[in-house]
Order: structure tokens, then sequence, then C-alpha cells
């Protein structure tokens, strides 16, 4: 395994735990098929939504609306300093579609109650782009962004290495990396959100941030990201199906961000049979199991350890793993 920084961490966080046992992190992105960034300066609690300079019952009122129609709230807030300030200012606000053909739109707020009325998260639930701009004609497409977390009061692994790389990728590319509250995973900090296309990235260091950012303007994905040390999965498809996806991707050293689609199902013995679909016509079968053990590590800071549950892949026959003639 290669690329792991393990930046100024304590040698028993649960990062560097998780980098010493070079633990696979394929399937472990937050599950959405939608997200909604919103610009939040200062400072973030645990609960980031519901404890920041953001109303409470505000961010309490989106994040059950996004969630309730399979997607995700996100603040985000740009890399750098964050004092405690109450100045009023615009926030910006991104809407990122995930699924198939996904899209991201920007617009700006004065308050962020105006989200309440100003998306439909039923509506961004289907991935409708143009109704969702009929509702907001203000929002504009925009280009990918990264969003990296750096939610110090979630767990400390965010903060110390996550805040080096955003804010050194951010220098490099200008408005297009971000910092973001929790995203899940921690273990595998520094870790990042590429938007629209919900691809989830772990153990990022600031070269492979840029990298990513420049890529994705071009729909791809930088080569170096394949494989099971930073590819968590794809959020807009349930964990099994991210594990069988991002197995592939590596497999045939994929990098379209949008070349692969995949399904699932339930199969005998716990376990999961997955199709994934290139665009040009070829097909993979692929089983997916959860396995637990035999190593015990924190699934985060300050957490007690607990048995190490990875997925794990297996290229089934038949299978057309050539382009239809």
């Amino acid at each position: 395994m290669t690329s792991l920084a393990h930046g100024r961490s304590a040698p028993d966080a649960c990062s560097v735990l998780w980098d010493n046992l070079e633990a696979p992190a394929y399937g472990t992105a937050s599950v959405a098929r939608f997200w909604v960034a919103l610009e939040q300066e200062g400072p973030w609690g645990r609960d980031a939504a519901r404890e920041s300079h953001l109303a409470p019952d505000v961010g309490d009122q989106l994040t059950r609306a996004c969630a309730d129609a399979g997607g995700r709230l996100i603040l985000v807030r740009r890399p750098g300093v964050h004092p405690d300030r109450h100045t009023p200012q615009s926030h910006r606000v991104f809407v990122a579609w995930s699924g198939e053909a996904p899209w991201l739109l920007s617009g700006t707020v004065a308050d962020p109650a105006e989200l309440l009325h100003r998306i439909d998260p039923e509506l961004l639930g289907t991935g409708d782009r143009e109704a969702a701009m009929r509702r907001w004609p203000e929002l504009a497409p925009a280009e990918p962004v990264l969003l990296v977390c750096t939610n110090a009061k979630r767990d400390v692994c965010c903060a110390v290495r996550g805040r080096p790389v955003a804010a050194g990728a951010a220098e490099r590319q200008p408005g297009r990396v971000w910092e973001c509250s929790h995203t899940g995973g921690h273990r595998f900090a520094p870790t990042g959100i590429l938007l629209p296309h919900g691809q989830t990235l772990a153990r990022l260091d600031t070269d492979l941030a840029a990298q990513t950012v420049d890529a994705a303007a071009d729909g791809q994905l930088p080569r170096l990201l394949l494989g099971t040390v930073h590819d968590r999965g794809r959020s807009a498809l349930p964990p099994q199906a991210q594990a069988a996806e991002s197995f592939v991707r590596a497999e045939i050293g994929e990098t379209d961000l949008t070349a692969l689609a995949t399904v699932s199902a339930p199969s005998a013995g716990g376990r999961w049979l997955a199709g994934v679909t290139h665009a040009d016509g070829r097909h993979w079968n692929v089983e997916v199991r959860r396995e637990v053990g035999p190593a015990e590590l924190p699934a985060s800071c300050g957490k007690g350890a607990a048995p190490v549950t990875t997925w794990h892949t297996t290229l089934l026959a038949p299978d057309r793993t050539t382009a239809p003639t």
C-alpha cells in the first residue's frame, strides 16, 4: 500500500492505525443520491448543521428533509482561519445530483433559511436538473468541486490531517476545494467527496486533492486514486455495490467517472451479487461479502477497539469482459 500520509497525527489516532493495517476503503462512502452543500463560516460542533452559527432549527429541517429524500446536507467553508464571527454574509450553495448523468448547480443565499423554500429535496431526489432550476432560477451550472472533511469536533483526525490538505489544494485550485463537515469514515482521513459525482476518497494528500479537481474538469479520476487505498466508492450506490464498482474500476484501470453503472442484490450466506456494466457494453459479475476481523481497531478517535469490517470482492463467471462486436 502506498501514498499514506500520516501528517502530524498521534501514533494512536484512528486514521493512522487504519493506515498501518492497510485496511481497504472499498464500500465505505456515505450513501446519498444528491447533496446540498451550504457555506457556513465559523466553528462547527460535532453535529455541524445543529451546532454552528447556522440556526439550529434551519439545520435540523434541512438535514431531515434531505435525508428523507435520499440525499444529504453538508456544511462547507473556505479553507483557512475560521474566526468565531456572526457578521452577515452571503452563503454559497452547491446542489449536486450524484446518480446517473450527474450534475452540479450553484447559487447564493443571504440567509440559509431561504433554502427551506428554494429547494425541494423530494424533487432533487429524482435527479431532475431542469425542475431544480425552475424552482430556483438563480442556480447556475458549476465546475466540479472537492470537499475535504475538517470537522474536528467529530474526529480530530479530520482536522489535523484534513485542513492542511484542503488549504494546500485550494491554493492550487482556487474556489474548487472546500472544507466540509462530517462525511463519515474519519478512519480514512484525509477524506474527500467529489461533487457532483459523489465519488468519495480516502487518504488524500495535497497533490492528490489538486489532481482530483484538475481531472474532474474532464470527467476523469486520477489513476493514482484507483484501488483499495483511496477509492471509498460512489455515494449514489449502497455499500456492496460501491465495493463491486470500485473493484472493477481498479481491475480495468477505468478513470472515466461516468463509465460504470452498478446494481446489486442479496445472495445466500449474507453475500451480494453485483452487476457492473461499462458504457461500451462490457459487463462483470461480482460477488461481494462482508468480513469481520480478526483485527480490532477504533472506528473513531476516542472510541474503543472493535472488530474491523471490510468488503471483499470476487469476479464471477460468466462475465462479458470485452465489448460486443
